[in-house]
């Protein structure tokens, strides 16, 4: 199942949701023009590497947030920066612009921690945004459990309906519990786990708590 909209509209411009999708795809492009020698030093510099990470916690830190911020391929990029603009507008506005950044990176650092604790001994590259947007739908999944998401599915054709945010995030939060626990993936599942944790954690005990009614202004 893919989101293709949600029927919240906020009531300021999602400036931060935005930038963020433009760093992602800016540097981005500086990858693949770099050309794949380059490319690949650059992951291997700035990706999040559990087993060197854990050998020297203090001087691997920053690859927490580096890592966020590359990319393997147009569909990893596509698919992540999607999921942001669909989900992460209603939540920027909920949060503001600078507490919004703030939870968006700590999402990431704490996804990628997951990811450590649960393969501690790998020496893969993580990469990708996808840790940081998983905290974006766990928090979605507090502040908007009855908006509707427009859903599209192949079923030898497209067809596409509306489903509760609960449900859809839901499902799939189960889908990546799934996946992490049969393995054998280079997708980082235990990362989007624990994105998502943290971010309906974040909202659900007020530890990021809204600065926005949940009302419109008419």
């Amino acid at each position: 199942m893919f989101p293709l909209a949600d029927i919240n509209r906020p009531l300021r411009a999602p400036v931060m949701v935005k930038a963020l999708v433009a760093v992602n795809v800016a540097v981005f492009l500086i990858e693949w023009l770099a050309g794949p020698a380059q490319r690949e030093a650059m992951i291997y510099t700035y990706g999040f590497i559990p087993a060197r990470f854990w050998a020297d916690p203090l001087g691997e830190s920053y690859r927490l947030i580096t890592s966020q911020f590359l990319h393997g391929g147009f569909s990893h990029i596509l698919g992540n920066m999607w999921f942001l603009w669909v989900f992460g507008d209603n939540v920027e506005d909920r949060l503001g612009r600078g507490r919004f950044l703030l939870f968006y990176l700590l999402g990431g650092a704490l996804a990628a921690l997951a990811q450590g604790v649960f393969d501690p001994a790998s020496t893969s590259p993580m990469i990708g945004a996808s840790g940081a947007i998983s905290a974006v739908l766990g928090a979605y999944f507090v502040l908007f459990p009855g908006a509707q998401i427009l859903t599209l599915v192949w079923l030898i054709i497209p067809i596409t309906f509306y489903l509760p945010a609960a449900f859809y995030l839901g499902y799939w939060a189960l889908l990546q519990f799934l996946y992490a626990l049969i393995g054998g993936s280079n997708v980082a599942f235990w990362a989007h786990l624990g994105g998502f944790v943290w971010g309906w954690a974040a909202l659900r005990y007020g530890l990021f708590a809204p600065s926005n009614p949940p009302w419109r202004r008419l």
